[in-house]
């Protein structure tokens, strides 16, 4: 991933809050049949270096040959995005050097992934990414909630997916090459239009420019 150093996110607990905040990932694989990319909404594990990923998969994903021959992978993580017109930049009026740009942070992940074909492991990984998204909710679903012979079934059409993580990359394209007047009518462009509160919450939280 092109990165220049201004830009780059390689605090391991940024990195893992952007995973968590955002777990449908892109995982891509190449293999026999080219590169292939499919959606997948991951859980993190923190267990040794920089994590591990867990997820399931259909029986009948395409992919699945590419993750059987074990060659390395990589999950891209979207953050926030938004696209940052002229008109928000103070100096804009001052001197017109300014163009359109886009803000955003993703972080990449890379690893060699293993297959679970086991029901013990896979009702524990479903239950966890179920906990995930509906800790929160007044009322939360949880697996054990529909018929046991209906979970069986549908697990039986899914495969366990473990990635344990070799190498992280995290980008934080946030202004930083602007001075402090202009980051400030980023976020108040931002939230003038409503679109994107974590990327105004993550433009307050960067150290003033120099």
């Amino acid at each position: 991933m092109y990165c220049p150093s201004l830009f780059r996110e390689s605090r391991l607990p940024s990195l893992h809050a952007l995973m968590r905040a955002h777990p449908l990932a892109m995982m891509i694989t190449a293999g026999d049949e080219g590169l292939m990319a499919n959606l997948l909404p991951f859980t993190l594990c923190e267990t040794g270096g920089y994590g591990t990923l867990r997820a399931h998969i259909a029986k009948g994903n395409t992919q699945l040959k590419a993750l059987a021959a074990g060659s390395e992978v990589l999950v891209v993580f979207q953050g926030p995005e938004s696209y940052i017109p002229p008109s928000w930049y103070p100096s804009k009026a001052r001197h017109g050097k300014v163009v359109p740009t886009w803000n955003y942070a993703v972080v990449q992940a890379r690893g060699t992934p293993r297959l679970i074909d086991d029901a013990v492991w896979l009702r524990a990984q479903v239950e966890a990414l179920t906990a995930s998204q509906e800790g929160a909710r007044p009322e939360p679903w949880q697996v054990s909630d529909a018929p046991d012979t209906y979970v069986a079934t549908l697990m039986h059409g899914i495969v366990g997916l473990e990635i344990p993580i070799s190498r992280l990359e995290g980008k934080s394209k946030l202004s930083q090459n602007r001075n402090e007047e202009d980051r400030q009518g980023v976020q108040d462009g931002l939230r003038r239009e409503g679109v994107n509160d974590e990327m105004v919450r993550m433009l307050a939280r960067l150290p003033k420019p120099d």
